[in-house]
């Protein structure tokens, strides 16, 4: 007679994923330090990444404004600060990067079982899909503030980010479902 898979067992994926994401998050939080309003220094591990952070700020608000100029012609750019001409605006600071939510990825798919073969090619397409998925949540935020500025915590601390950590939960369960087991 077969041995029947204890309950832990057919919920090992999901407790790795669990574990993993909480430990990532904390470790992030722990190691990487920085005024999350884009004042000071970032470091980590006391080594400065300002330079880093600013780039990638520069960089995310650059597209994310690109793509809200594609709906709207009252918008403008100023650094990393994205005005309305309603006088709305919202500023891309380094904790609106996707890094963090990269790094994430990483231990995700570094702890979930499978080929490493595969993971080669699928860690780097997690990173481009957090990447465009970062820049539309960025712009779509602009996009609701302009006229409804109210809304920006909303928006931004809770709806968005659910629905980013949403995105990379249903990413990790194609990998964990169709990509990374053989069939």
């Amino acid at each position: 007679m077969p041995k029947q898979p204890s309950k832990i067992s057919e919920y090992k994926d999901i407790l790795i994923f669990a574990i993993t994401l909480l430990v990532a998050n904390y470790f992030w939080k722990f190691t990487v330090h920085g005024d999350e309003a884009g004042v000071g220094d970032v470091t980590w591990f006391g080594l400065i990444w300002t330079p880093f952070f600013d780039a990638i700020s520069h960089h995310t608000a650059r597209c994310a404004y690109w793509v809200v100029d594609l709906f709207r012609d009252t918008v403008h750019l100023n650094g990393t600060h994205i005005r309305f001409d309603s006088g709305s605006a919202s500023n891309v600071v380094w904790s609106c990067t996707p890094v963090k939510q990269s790094f994430i990825w990483l231990c995700l798919i570094l702890t979930a079982a499978g080929s490493w073969l595969r993971k080669l090619w699928f860690i780097p397409l997690g990173w481009v899909i957090i990447y465009g998925i970062n820049i539309l949540r960025i712009a779509a935020i602009s996009l609701i503030i302009e006229f409804h500025p109210d809304l920006f915590d909303l928006m931004h601390t809770y709806i968005f980010k659910y629905i980013f950590y949403g995105i990379i939960f249903l990413m990790w369960l194609w990998w964990t479902e169709r990509v990374g087991r053989p069939h």
